[in-house]
């Protein structure tokens, strides 16, 4: 008698979609690679070793079979491309997991899903940069945080970006999806941690990104600018206080402490380290800024909270991007 393996297709060959991939292929599962074109190989760089991965990879969506998960690691912004996709990989049972940045996952990406799939929002913490397609080399990160139940940790227990290697070989999947995520990815290289308050998880990686994101964006500078420059690093500080402002009139249980610990992780980079906005300008690809300076501006004017200098950088960074 034979057992299927769980069936997983990710869609997006960037940095982040490569490396979810090598942990799904580790895990145990049978994976497929969705992208727009096909890279010649699959090569994942880490500071003690180059791997190339044996993974099928489809660029046809006529070509896409139905997956118990469908792991969604695209940028936010290509979503409606990638949406071609999903008429072919989910189906009634399958579970979306979002591994994008925002704070609006479920609203973003929900109405685009057929009927009866499981949506989960995930935050990723991999730094990983796209040094060619198909070429990705991974800095530091190992950890996707998802709502977990009520009674898991705050997560307040998880400020620091780096995570456990693996997640503990003998998990085991509960009924929340949350939890079946952390055991589909059991043994493998990335940790799943699940929080009672994803809200305010989510607002706390947003501050990771609103900060830095932007500024070595528009400076072309690597996390140097931010840990050396003082009047950088003092800009950047305010552009935190302003988006922690508005998560609290979202309801996100953030305090001033939030931006000393955003700092603090800001710090633990080397400096040749770099952010995915910087990464995308580098390469002539459009940046996420509409969904983490743009949602604190849209957020910041719905709720009346003041942000004027996320606003500025909110129309440097369209003005970056227009064509």
């Amino acid at each position: 008698m034979s057992t299927r393996h769980t069936r997983v297709a990710v869609i997006g060959a960037g940095a982040v979609g490569l490396v979810v991939a090598e942990a799904a292929h580790d895990a145990g599962h049978d994976v497929v690679l969705c992208a727009r074109t096909r890279p010649e190989r699959l090569v994942i760089e880490r500071s003690d070793s180059v791997r190339e991965l044996d993974i099928p990879v489809l660029v046809d969506p006529g070509e896409a079979h139905t997956a118990d998960w469908v792991l969604l690691a695209t940028k936010a912004q290509d979503v409606a491309g990638a949406a071609a996709w999903f008429d072919g990989l989910i189906g009634p049972e399958t579970t979306v997991v979002v591994l994008q940045n925002g704070v609006d996952h479920a609203e973003r990406v929900g109405p685009l899903l057929p009927a009866g799939a499981t949506l989960l929002p995930a935050l990723v913490y991999v730094a990983a940069e796209l040094l060619e397609r198909g070429h990705v080399l991974h800095r530091k990160g190992a950890r996707l945080t998802v709502q977990g139940c009520p009674d898991t940790a705050g997560p307040e227990s998880f400020a620091a970006f780096d995570a456990p290697a693996a997640t503990p070989a003998a998990s085991t999947a509960g009924d929340l999806p949350g939890e079946r995520f952390a055991a589909l990815l059991a043994g493998s290289g990335l940790a799943v941690e699940q929080v009672a308050d994803f809200r305010t998880a989510a607002w706390r990686k947003l501050l990771t990104n609103a900060g830095a994101n932007p500024v070595t964006a528009l400076t072309l500078q690597r996390m140097a600018v931010i840990q050396q420059e003082e009047a950088v690093r003092t800009l950047t500080r305010a552009l935190l206080h302003e988006a922690v402002a508005v998560g609290v009139a979202e309801g996100a249980a953030l305090t001033v402490d939030d931006v000393a610990r955003t700092f603090d992780m800001y710090d633990s980079f080397g400096p040749n380290d770099g952010t995915s906005m910087l990464y995308d300008r580098a390469g002539g690809r459009a940046t996420e800024h509409e969904l983490i300076t743009g949602a604190v501006v849209r957020l910041g004017d719905q709720h009346g909270v003041d942000v004027p200098l996320n606003r500025a950088i909110l129309a440097l960074m369209r003005g970056l991007n227009h064509k």
